[in-house]
């Protein structure tokens, strides 16, 4: 598809969807249906982000100024290397949003592991020892046969319908053929999703909230994937090496093939203040490595500092 180069930023008032390639612990899927609507590495240990809710000042962000430009370097940059693009980032202080203009929707991966974890929790059935072990392999490390137990126990593809619902998510949907790894959302979607997570807008209680956001800020260098040889995949890609200078909660996602694209997404919250949200997602006909580096370097190019 044509590899949109304009660059927009809006207030809450007027978010328009740029949506996200996603990744998944590798597999082969082949190409996720079309969409049909509209719009984490330990990188921080845990507790070293405010706790939830945060309400710093709303000055508007120093580096947002100039946003626009580096996103569109990026995109540019990223098509030179046969990459295609879309990202989102928010200030949850003054609503302001930048995109790269992408607004297709696509297969999320293992980032749906967000919505197993909160559909999960919103249940009110306490966790066993051995559940809670399972969450926090599937968030931190993107545990797959974790989250296939939890998918399973919550109702499969019921559990997407129930978030998307509670979060008003309207470009979210389950996945066509009930595989969790082929949920369909927009970026749009996956930042609504983190700034009501964190509101408590979801519906989901702050200290539940509080699990996911301290698990995915815990997150491990490599994820739990058993397609991959010695049965690990490098999940710092994007934006814990993009922002190197500031704690970050992230959930990754990786999946390959979709076509002859390896596809990987970098979604999170970021600061100490948990000011910003960020979603970035990449697919690329390359090697695994080649294309984790084009995704990080677009966030390099974005916040060349290590920080927002």
């Amino acid at each position: 598809m044509p590899r949109p180069s304009v660059l927009w930023t809006a207030t809450a008032a007027t978010v328009v969807a740029a949506v996200v390639v996603s990744g998944c612990e590798a597999r082969v899927h082949g190409t996720p249906p079309p969409p049909d609507g509209p719009h984490l590495t330990v990188v921080a240990p845990q507790g070293s982000m405010a706790p939830l809710p945060e309400a710093p000042p709303d000055q508007p962000a120093a580096a947002f100024a100039g946003l626009d430009d580096r996103a569109r370097l990026a995109s540019d940059q990223a098509a030179e290397a046969g990459a295609d693009i879309t990202v989102l980032v928010k200030d949850r202080n003054t609503g302001q949003l930048v995109s790269n203009g992408n607004g297709r929707g696509i297969a999320i991966a293992s980032v749906v592991k967000l919505f197993i974890a909160d559909d999960l929790l919103l249940s009110g059935k306490p966790l066993s020892p051995e559940d809670r072990k399972s969450f926090e392999s599937m968030l931190r490390s993107s545990d797959d046969s974790a989250a296939e137990v939890f998918w399973n126990r919550g109702g499969g593809s019921s559990i997407v319908t129930r978030v998307a619902k509670r979060y008003g998510l309207g470009g979210t949907r389950p996945p066509g053929n009930g595989r969790w790894w082929n949920t369909i959302s927009t970026a749009d979607d996956l930042v609504r999703y983190y700034d009501m997570l964190l509101s408590g807008a979801g519906g989901l209680p702050q200290d539940k909230a509080e699990m996911i956001v301290s698990n995915l800020a815990a997150s491990t260098p490599n994820g739990i994937d058993g397609t991959q040889p010695g049965g690990a995949y490098p999940q710092r890609f994007g934006i814990p090496e993009g922002l190197y200078a500031m704690p970050v909660a992230v959930k990754q996602g990786w999946m390959c093939c979709v076509g002859s694209d390896w596809m990987h997404l970098s979604t999170g919250i970021i600061g100490a203040d948990r000011r910003y949200i960020m979603v970035i997602g990449s697919d690329q006909p390359a090697g695994a490595a080649e294309a984790r580096a084009t995704i990080t370097q677009a966030v390099k190019t974005m916040f060349p500092d290590g920080r927002i």
